[in-house]
């Protein structure tokens, strides 16, 4: 679901939010933190850019900043066996909690010996810092396979946008913009289930003059229920 907001203040989120009640992956921005209901887990893909960018001002061949990358990359090849095993999330969580954990208590006590020997102001220092800040909402995946280890699915899926926003400058309207977002919402979520959006918009041109909006269910016709004509196949 795509949404606009005027902001991005913690109102805007608790608007959106409201109702949800579980967890919200999420970077470390602030106003996410505190809303009723509402669980931060933390992504590990923002933590490991900013090692990152360490790495590239590092002096040492192998210093901090490749020695944090290493624990990240450790996390990271189990959930890559995870996937290749295509494990359910109970066995995903099994997992975590027997091979994951012990690398991030080794990693969060190498955090603290090394946040006493960095430059706070350095690109370690505040790798460090991040991590450190952030880390109950980056331990947070460990506690249910049902969550990833970083949000970078979304990410990716929202870049077209966010990249093409430098070209549009502006929607409109607030009613431009909502309308894109709508339409953002159902084209993604026919990626989401593997269907041509073309085809489904298609499919609801020709359906919907036929509903009744106050009494029809719709149901069928979202995209996981939906069942497309073999022409549109």
């Amino acid at each position: 679901i795509y949404d606009y907001q005027a902001g991005r203040s913690r109102a805007c989120a608790k608007e959106f939010l409201a109702g949800y009640q579980g967890y919200l992956q999420c970077d470390g921005y602030r106003v996410y933190d505190g809303i009723e209901g509402i669980t931060p887990a933390g992504c590990w893909a923002h933590a490991r850019r900013k090692y990152d960018e360490a790495l590239k001002a590092e002096s040492k061949k192998k210093g901090r900043a490749h020695k944090a990358i290493s624990f990240i990359s450790q996390l990271y090849k189990l959930e890559t066996h995870a996937k290749n095993k295509k494990l359910s999330p109970q066995a995903r969580y099994q997992l975590r909690q027997e091979k994951a954990l012990p690398i991030l208590m080794h990693f969060k006590a190498w955090l603290d010996e090394a946040s006493d020997k960095v430059t706070t102001a350095s690109y370690i220092g505040k790798a460090i810092k991040y991590t450190l800040n952030q880390w109950p909402k980056l331990m947070r995946y460990s506690e249910d396979g049902e969550l990833g280890i970083d949000n970078n699915i979304t990410e990716r899926d929202i870049r077209p946008f966010t990249t093409s926003r430098k070209n549009w400058l502006f929607s409109k309207s607030i009613n431009g913009a909502q309308a894109s977002a709508t339409l953002y919402s159902i084209v993604m979520t026919c990626r989401a289930n593997d269907i041509n959006p073309y085809y489904y918009f298609m499919h609801l041109f020709k359906t919907l003059p036929n509903r009744d909006v106050g009494d029809d269910d719709f149901t069928d016709l979202i995209q996981w229920n939906v069942q497309l004509d073999s022409d549109y196949s």
